[in-house]
């Protein structure tokens, strides 16, 4: 049955940045499809938190501590996975920040090279980690957290509209390199969702009429609006797609010019 593709029981799913927001509600999505979810931050006192909050509700989470953009803890992350379950079967790189908002030229090389570390080449590093584990498992799915904004850039975001642009070709060459193992890596783009990383704009009430008066919906999105892309590709019911990019904006990108 169709239906039964959509099934994780029995697979192991580590989430980064997913003590809050959209990785909090992947990280739900995917354990409610019966996964053993690893929900990871910065913070261990904020992924037990989230993790005790699944297991109330009969699902099944542990929290690890992982600061994405130190490779001591991102290798901690994976043998600790290793040691308490034995296998990987889902990784979703969703950890971001963008310290930076202004104009290109003057932002500092500091501020760039830290944007690049947790969009992008935090999703690098750990990705490598996984892929012998799930290479000789001859499974797994990975699937990192880009943004519109990688596809279509906003004025004084270059910092984050570079590391999310570089995100989407990072899955683009880990899908044609692994999927002879029979790894799928894909991309999702989520438009302008309801998180801390987007407080600032949507909650000022010019910028966010005009970030959202082009939508179809002409509204944000909820963090929970995202989770079912990440079950889909989580699961065997997407297991032909590898190397693809979907966008999830309500419409945004696809706004008319008059």
């Amino acid at each position: 049955m169709i239906k039964e593709l959509f099934d994780l029981t029995g697979k192991v799913a580590i989430i980064t940045g997913a003590s809050k927001g959209i990785g909090k509600a992947m990280a739900r999505g995917l354990a409610e499809f019966g996964a053993t979810v690893v929900v990871s931050s910065r913070k261990q006192d904020a992924v037990d938190a989230v993790a005790a909050e699944f297991e109330k509700e009969g699902l099944k989470a542990i929290g690890v501590e992982c600061h994405v953009g130190k490779e001591e803890y991102l290798k901690s992350l994976v043998e600790k996975v290793m040691e308490k379950y034995g296998r990987i079967d889902v990784l979703i790189n969703n950890a971001g920040t963008n310290p930076f908002y202004g104009p290109i030229h003057k932002m500092t090389p500091l501020l760039y090279q830290k944007t690049l570390d947790i969009n992008t080449n935090a999703a690098l590093h750990l990705s490598n980690l996984v892929y012998p584990i799930m290479k000789g498992q001859k499974s797994g799915s990975v699937i990192h957290i880009s943004s519109i904004e990688g596809i279509h850039p906003s004025a004084l975001m270059s910092a984050y509209n570079i590391s999310k642009a570089a995100l989407i070709m990072l899955g683009k060459n880990q899908a044609i390199e692994w999927g002879r193992h029979n790894i799928r890596v894909n991309v999702i783009c989520p438009g302008y969702v309801k998180t801390k990383l987007s407080a600032a704009l949507l909650e000022n009430e010019e910028a966010n009429a005009g970030l959202i008066k082009g939508a179809a919906l002409s509204r944000a999105a909820e963090p929970s609006e995202m989770a079912g892309l990440a079950v889909f590709l989580a699961s065997e019911a997407s297991s032909y797609m590898t190397g693809s990019t979907i966008v999830n904006d309500g419409g945004l990108l696809h706004a008319p010019l008059f």
